[in-house]
């Protein structure tokens, strides 16, 4: 019994029509996982079959002859030809056919200059002319002049310009043979060509000639 007075609460009828209900605390709900597991074994066991299996069955060699019949047919819609197939000429056989050049070299013609033979003409008339001042000095060269089987032409004194030196000259190239011929047998070293005389070979006898 307790201590305190009772009051209207504590006036419970024994026989009472109401009954409490018991409610059983139920377990909380879990996820379930099974079908995620499911579908994740699936995937990999799908991923290990195409990737062990199926290129030992000879898969992959028909992937591959699809992708290279896809890409023919790619490059005739454009009308061009694979790189592999093209045929290209070898760079040193078409470098040799231009540069290539006939077969045996040309020789030069012959100039005319080669051709004309220089020889000693005797019948070419020389002049001789006395620049030295030493009387009969010509007449004496114009002697061994003809002596010498040269033709003999004018003989006499030099009316010119003064000559420092002996000089021999010739007309033209034809006759340097004979110019040069004549200076071998006169002593006179130096030889010019000139067209101012009448005659091819003129020989001038100049200061200090003996």
């Amino acid at each position: 019994m307790t201590k305190y007075a009772r009051d209207e609460f504590d006036k419970v009828p024994e026989a009472a029509s109401r009954q409490g209900v018991h409610r059983t605390a139920s377990a909380p709900s879990r996820v379930r996982l099974w079908p995620i597991l499911a579908v994740g074994v699936a995937a990999l066991a799908i991923g290990l079959v195409s990737f062990l299996i199926l290129p030992k069955l000879g898969f992959n060699a028909t992937a591959t002859e699809a992708s290279a019949s896809v890409e023919s047919t790619a490059l005739a819609g454009t009308g061009s030809t694979a790189s592999a197939t093209q045929a290209t000429t070898p760079p040193a056989a078409s470098e040799s056919s231009a540069t290539a050049g006939p077969s045996a070299s040309s020789s030069p013609e012959p100039t005319p200059s080669a051709t004309q033979q220089a020889v000693v003409d005797r019948t070419q008339p020389v002049a001789v002319y006395n620049a030295a001042g030493t009387a009969g000095l010509a007449s004496r060269i114009g002697g061994t002049v003809q002596a010498d089987g040269w033709r003999l032409g004018q003989v006499g004194n030099w009316s010119g310009a003064p000559q420092k030196s002996s000089v021999i000259y010739y007309a033209g190239p034809q006759q340097l043979a004979s110019a040069q011929e004549l200076a071998a047998l006169l002593n006179i070293p130096t030889v010019v060509s000139s067209t101012e005389f009448q005659a091819p070979l003129v020989v001038v006898l100049g200061p200090g000639y003996r």
